[in-house]
């Protein structure tokens, strides 16, 4: 069984201000926890996985498909596969992301 604490793992800056840690996956999913400053940006686009995340903290203006709203800590969302999603952090926000199946670009 693989048990990985976050603080562990080194964090990469995909763009300004996001920080990826990516925690572990198998062979159908993979949990990875993203850190945005307050203001940080992530880009509209669009990938063959569901991403299904949850906020541990902060809050988002995230935009699926077209459709913006705020998302806040204790709050849940879902970008199907193939569909454009972006997101920017109006305070600085920790989201847990589950990503199937999982990125190969993220291992």
């Amino acid at each position: 069984m693989d048990v990985v604490r976050a603080a562990d793992v080194e964090p990469v800056e995909m763009v300004p201000g996001v920080w990826r840690r990516t925690l572990l996956w198998g062979e159908g999913v993979m949990l990875v926890q993203f850190t945005l400053e307050e203001g940080a940006v992530v880009p509209l686009h669009r990938h063959p996985q569901e991403q299904a995340g949850y906020v541990v903290e902060g809050e988002l203006s995230m935009t699926v498909a077209g459709q913006t709203r705020p998302v806040r800590a204790g709050e849940s969302y879902l970008a199907p596969a193939n569909v454009e999603h972006g997101a920017t952090a109006l305070k600085r926000t920790v989201v847990i992301d589950a990503f199937s199946p999982p990125r190969e670009d993220y291992k």
